[in-house]
């Protein structure tokens, strides 16, 4: 492996970079994803930041992606706490657990400090981000907008005392995935079967 390059998507790397998230998450969470149609609609979307959507590249090819959009966290007392919300974070099937997505979590984890942010917010393997900062959001009793908190709910602090108890709003895109849309967005890339595996979280796809 080359030395990796980590900068900032251009326009014209869109449509590859939502063609390596297709790749990256196929099949892992259920039959299929959806992952790479939630970022291309967030192209338009105003939480949508394009100073942190950057990718990984190793010799010109492009082998990672990672997306940022705006959150929120809504206190009691009526005060909010913009956050950045880090995902998807995507790295090309033959070349995962090698370093590509810790450097780009890193790089632009870095890069929202330095744009003001004083925490982020995510979604993902419990296991895997601690790394990076993240911790279990219960410790800082926020939660989802439906009152839970799940393992996969995780969060990182900027700035000591700058996360407190809250409610996670996140981009409605996230939630805007009808499956007969996805199904006509996904037919535009080359066919690919679905399968249902073991470790998947859901079952339809």
């Amino acid at each position: 492996m080359r030395e990796l390059l980590i900068r900032e998507e251009r326009k014209d790397e869109r449509r590859r970079v939502e063609e390596l998230t297709r790749d990256a998450f196929w099949d892992v969470f259920k039959p299929g994803c959806d992952e790479h149609y939630i970022l291309h609609n967030f192209r338009s979307s105003p939480d949508f930041i394009g100073e942190l959507s950057c990718v990984a590249t190793d010799g010109g090819e492009l082998v990672g992606h990672v997306a940022y959009s705006r959150a929120v966290l809504e206190h009691e007392n009526g005060t909010r706490t913009h956050l950045v919300l880090a995902g998807p974070l995507s790295v090309r099937p033959d070349r995962q657990r090698q370093g590509a997505g810790s450097a780009l979590m890193r790089f632009t984890l870095e890069k929202a400090r330095r744009l003001g942010y004083v925490g982020a917010a995510l979604y993902g393997w419990p296991d895997y981000y601690p790394r990076f900062g993240f911790v279990p959001a219960k410790r800082f009793g926020i939660t989802d907008e439906e009152g839970n908190s799940p393992d996969s709910l995780q969060v990182a602090e900027f700035r000591a005392g700058a996360l407190n108890p809250g409610i996670l709003r996140i981009s409605p895109v996230f939630f805007d995935v009808p499956p007969q849309k996805v199904a006509t967005f996904d037919a535009t890339f080359p066919p690919r079967e679905k399968h249902v595996l073991p470790t998947q979280l859901f079952k339809e796809g």
